[in-house]
């Protein structure tokens, strides 16, 4: 009995460990590189005086757990890179775990957002915007109990907000 049970776990962590491609091993990996910029952005960052927040405001931040942001800054040198990178990306995008919510733009200039979960218990939403001509980005909004209004009130919350500008300078130009 007891080297069933040795086996089932076993098998279990093998399967949970899997080697698929995800974004947040996309992250990770890319995080050091030279051609990213990598920022964390927590709900403090955006220095919202809570006193002045609506009710749905304030539920819509209690969902949001951070954002992390990476960006594929191209250059001449660095074109070949570049393609192969988009192509990761679409290529993680398409697993079932992300689901499409909208796209938009054309081939040379565009952007999409993913969600992951339920329609009313999302638990990461992405957006991926690619400019072929200086790079591309992806943002990965995480949080509990999300849904697409909370995602909403919560970039309307940091166009309010008053955030630190210089933490997403790096991002400057990546997506004009």
């Amino acid at each position: 009995m007891m080297k069933v049970f040795v086996i089932t776990i076993l098998s279990f962590l093998a399967l949970s460990c899997s080697n698929k491609p995800t974004l947040q091993k996309y992250f990770v990996e890319n995080t050091e590189d030279k051609d990213f910029i990598a920022i964390d952005v927590s709900p403090s960052v955006l220095n919202l005086e809570k006193a002045s927040l609506s009710e749905s405001e304030e539920k819509a931040l209690e969902t949001f757990d951070k954002m992390n942001i990476i960006a594929f800054k191209k250059d001449s040198l660095n074109d070949k890179k570049f393609k192969d990178e988009v192509i990761k990306v679409k290529s993680i995008l398409k697993d079932e775990e992300y689901q499409q919510l909208m796209k938009f733009g054309s081939s040379k200039q565009g952007a999409a957002i993913y969600f992951v979960g339920e329609d009313d218990n999302i638990d990461e939403f992405v957006v991926y915007a690619n400019n072929a001509t200086s790079g591309f980005a992806l943002v990965r909004i995480l949080g509990d109990n999300m849904n697409p209004n909370d995602v909403m009130i919560l970039f309307e919350l940091m166009r309010k907000s008053k955030i630190d500008i210089d933490q997403l300078k790096p991002l400057e130009g990546i997506l004009k």
